[in-house]
């Protein structure tokens, strides 16, 4: 049997979070078709997994202009654009709002497991680029599917994909038979058994990023309580410590962003944290106790902590896109054009220049990593970042590539997501990683 006319297929979006929600609206705006597949059982399913933690964006941030006037008739009302959301406020309040909105063009409990052109593995050069895309869905009840895309759009995003603890960027040895002491998200304190595993203990945070000062932040705070006497932490750093350690602060345009940074430096100063610079973890291993001892590359060995947190940023998950014929940088992961353009080694989040479909694009043509996910390993995207992505690349789908050309974006400057400077110069702001991104924590 022949396969449809591409023209006649839905955009496949993958993931219905904030960028793939939005890719959503703007196929819509522009008289296509599409089909939002996201594995959880809520949109913005990732999102409430962090619904404890405070985004440093604004609700005037997080909230795609095109999404806004698609909500409107319903009655809906952005809340106060001053104010700042929550994850669980995100994704309650805006997210599923749009979920609704979009209906059955959003299937939940679909995990996508492959995407491939149909009929042409990656080998394949004959006649590839009329064929469609073919794309492999197992829904909850383990049903599979197989549905059939005119073009693919992976807003997937970072989240199921940790790095973790070990300094190469590989498991530390001993690592995973750990598991049971080692978080690799910023724990939610206000859950009473979340707390009761942290109060009154001492815990490892491992990161330098905003994850990593939220989660110093949370445990000074619990040191300080009436039910968390003697609550102590050890703040892993694979660098020194400089004037750049801490982030923008003040200097911040994005406020809140900068306080996280002060709330570490506070932490520290006032004695809640001690501060281990220039380490890097090779392995964890146990003690007689049955508590967690750091053991880095240069033979060092850490006093044993009860609990670790391991905040060293996130990866793209790649498995189910093998088939495709992606073009990523070798060191990011993200597309060729645009990592340049994200490396931390060279840009912070408001030093990212404007990019949309051109420098989103691979050589399999039709297919696009949005989001999170287009960033590889760079820590440093905003959520407008993504709504302006997925907007230029909605319109050169649907052919109109004078407004997909037209991309338009100014991002606050930070301190935070910094990058420039060597890997082992003392002053040099960090490059190995955050807690996801720049649109929250």
């Amino acid at each position: 049997m022949n396969a449809p006319a591409t023209t006649d297929l839905p955009v496949v979006v993958i993931g219905a979070g904030p960028v793939g929600l939005a890719a959503a609206v703007h196929l819509v705006d522009q008289g296509g078709e599409p089909l939002v597949l996201e594995a959880g059982r809520a949109a913005g399913a990732a999102v409430r997994e962090w619904s404890h933690v405070r985004l440093f964006s604004t609700w005037a941030e997080v909230v795609d202009p095109a999404a806004e006037k698609l909500l409107a008739p319903t009655g809906w009302t952005r809340p106060d654009p001053a104010t700042y959301p929550s994850g669980g406020d995100w994704a309650d309040r805006y997210l599923q709002p749009l979920a609704d909105v979009l209906g059955d063009r959003v299937r939940l409990g679909a995990t996508v497991t492959g995407v491939s052109r149909s009929g042409r593995d990656r080998i394949v050069d004959a006649d590839r680029e009329r064929q469609p895309f073919v794309v492999h869905v197992v829904h909850a009840d383990g049903r599979e599917e197989r549905i059939l895309a005119r073009a693919v759009i992976d807003a997937s995003g970072t989240w199921s994909a940790p790095s973790p603890a070990g300094g190469s960027g590989l498991p530390a040895l001993g690592e995973k038979a750990a598991a049971d002491r080692i978080s690799y998200r910023v724990p939610d304190l206000e859950d009473p058994a979340v707390r009761a595993r942290y109060a009154g203990r001492r815990t490892a945070v491992i990161g330098a990023g905003a994850s990593a000062f939220t989660a110093l932040a949370h445990l000074a705070d619990l040191a300080g309580s009436g039910d968390g006497a003697g609550t102590k932490g050890m703040w892993i750093l694979r660098r020194g410590i400089s004037g750049s350690t801490f982030g923008g602060g003040e200097a911040d345009q994005l406020p809140a962003r900068g306080a996280l940074g002060l709330a570490a430096k506070a932490a520290v100063d006032e004695g809640h944290v001690d501060a281990v610079t220039g380490f890097r973890t090779e392995a964890i291993e146990r003690d007689a106790d049955g508590r967690l001892v750091l053991v880095g590359e240069d033979g060092r060995r850490l006093d044993a902590v009860d609990e670790v947190i391991v905040l060293t940023g996130f990866r793209p998950d790649l498995s189910f896109v093998d088939e495709l014929r992606l073009g990523l940088d070798e060191r990011l992961q993200a597309p060729v054009a645009l990592a340049p353009l994200i490396d931390p080694n060279q840009h912070s989040c408001g030093t990212v220049y404007p990019h949309g479909h051109r420098e989103l694009s691979h050589p399999e043509q039709g297919v696009y990593l949005v989001g999170m996910k287009s960033y590889g390993r760079a820590p440093t995207f905003l959520a407008m970042t993504g709504y302006e992505q997925v907007r230029s690349v909605a319109a050169a789908i649907a052919g109109d590539l004078d407004s997909a050309d037209r991309v338009e974006l100014t991002l606050p400057e930070t301190g935070v997501c910094g990058g420039a400077g060597l890997f082992d110069a003392p002053d040099a702001q960090r490059s190995d990683g955050d807690g996801g991104g720049c649109c929250g924590s």
